[in-house]
């Protein structure tokens, strides 16, 4: 069963229903990948397994597919029209859509979230391709995909910790749970020596969360503690967090007052840029 992570792309093509939409059958040899889609490697063995699931009982979901000068290209269905070339099929039935270039990356984005085999690692740059791409706050892209905005914010912060520590997570040596818990350490320096006696004992989400409790009361008696935080200025973070789909800090002293905003590329900043010149 497909990985379901929200409304988003059932809401843009819809649920492929044969009885209510016309479906024809289209030369295999005329069909091209979307030229957009972000994933460039598809497993072996799972087309292998649709290839014979084909052979026994033919292509049950048609493609989604566009019109375009050399054929088709394809909407939706990448997999099934590898595994149906695989399998010697000279047509494939599809589903005819007219779709501009920006709805075919959405769909090939949003596609792409709904793989069974996703890691946490993965959805959390799915989520920032769209944004970026699609030119979308973590608001918008909350309500395209009916997922809520702290659970896409969460789990885009995972993409702030070292590299070291997004590999770790994405091959499965450390899990959401470790990542969260360590993005709340105070001082950084401490992350890659935790990290390392996480693995090596082998020390699970509460006790990891423990140690960082008490590293970080100790950080905590070595500096001053500061003010709380003025109401508005903590207000105004929330606001342009929603606007620009990143976290925003704001620190304001008698004399001036400064904004960090996070970015993890330049085509974020160049986008962030935009905006502000709107």
């Amino acid at each position: 069963m497909a990985k379901r992570l929200g409304k988003g792309l059932d809401a843009l093509i819809s649920e492929v229903d044969p009885s209510d939409q016309a479906v024809e059958q289209i030369p295999i040899k005329e069909c091209r990948t979307n030229p957009y889609q972000p994933r460039k490697t598809f497993d072996a063995d799972a087309i292998e397994e649709l290839k014979v699931s084909i052979i026994e009982y033919g292509i049950i979901q048609p493609l989604i597919v566009r019109r375009s000068i050399k054929g088709y290209e394809i909407v939706a269905g990448e997999r099934r029209f590898r595994a149906a070339k695989e399998a010697g099929l000279t047509e494939v039935p599809a589903i005819v859509k007219d779709f501009d270039d920006k709805q075919m990356m959405e769909v090939a984005l949003l596609e792409n979230l709904q793989r069974e085999d996703l890691t946490v690692i993965e959805e959390a740059l799915a989520y920032k391709n769209l944004i970026e791409q699609l030119s979308l706050t973590q608001e918008e892209l909350s309500n395209k995909l009916g997922k809520s905005r702290s659970h896409i914010a969460n789990t885009m912060r995972l993409l702030s910790l070292p590299e070291e520590v997004i590999v770790y997570i994405s091959n499965g040596e450390l899990s959401m749970g470790h990542g969260r818990a360590l993005l709340g350490l105070k001082d950084e320096t401490k992350m890659i020596p935790l990290v390392v006696k996480i693995r090596s004992n082998n020390l699970n989400v509460r006790q990891v969360e423990k140690l960082i409790s008490e590293l970080n009361e100790k950080k905590s008696k070595q500096k001053p503690k500061k003010q709380p935080k003025d109401i508005f200025l903590t207000e105004t973070e929330d606001k342009l967090r929603d606007i620009l789909g990143t976290n925003v800090n704001i620190q304001k002293s008698k004399q001036k007052g400064k904004i960090e905003i996070e970015f993890y590329s330049n085509d974020e900043l160049d986008r962030f840029i935009q905006m502000l010149e709107r």
